[in-house]
């Protein structure tokens, strides 16, 4: 159960980099998912490839606060936070 409302949070977060980027997003939500994502991040400590990946869409969440991130970083942050969400699905 734990897993699939992890999955969620990663799909969510991925759907959001990817069509969110163009449009402006209000800050409290963006940090949301910026803490929720870093704590995710904390619990696998840093170990493995998919913290790896919660660790940089988070950072990218609150970097995207301050300034504008490039398309291309979201994109691909959002691509793989798809498939992490997808995969935890399955």
């Amino acid at each position: 159960m734990l897993i699939k409302f992890l999955g969620a949070i990663d799909f969510i977060s991925g759907l959001i980099l990817i069509f969110g980027a163009g449009i402006k997003l209000p800050s409290i939500l963006l940090i949301i998912f910026g803490i929720i994502l870093l704590i995710k991040a904390s619990m696998g400590m840093l170990k493995d490839f998919a913290s790896w990946i919660d660790f940089i869409a988070g950072l990218i969440f609150i970097a995207s606060i301050f300034f504008v991130v490039p398309s291309i970083i979201c994109l691909i942050s959002g691509i793989l936070m798809l498939q992490k969400g997808i995969f935890s699905f399955l």
